[in-house]
């Protein structure tokens, strides 16, 4: 499967805590994250090894065979979790529109709306 994007960063919470937070998406009433747009639906679980691995399903109905990895390695210095996410598709690979979407969609829901559930 050809990889179409990957990011690195560093989230404030250990990694058993993301991983519980990726393995079971809103499991918190008061801290929901995953907020799906009309064009998505909730990915399921295809893989996992607790605590620093877990694998979603796509996103996206139209791009079914999509797959993001998430590697949770314990933070360096600061601590925390250095989450790596990693997006890969079957051929043919999306346009670059549709494939800067996706990589969008992924960085705002762990990059932003994940990590503001921790208090950054």
């Amino acid at each position: 499967m050809p990889e179409i994007g990957s990011r690195r960063r560093n989230l404030p919470a250990p990694p058993h805590v993301v991983f519980e937070d990726l393995t079971v998406p809103n499991r918190s009433e008061a801290r929901p994250w995953l907020d799906l747009l009309d064009d998505e639906v909730a990915p399921e679980i295809v893989e996992s090894r607790e605590p620093e691995h877990v694998v979603w399903s796509s996103l996206w109905p139209r791009r079914d065979d999509a797959r993001i990895t998430f590697e949770l390695p314990p933070g360096r210095a600061g601590g925390g979790t250095d989450l790596r996410w990693t997006l890969t598709v079957d051929e043919p690979v999306p346009d670059q529109s549709l494939t800067g979407h996706m990589r969008k969609r992924i960085n705002t829901l762990i990059h932003a709306n994940l990590r503001y559930t921790y208090g950054q």
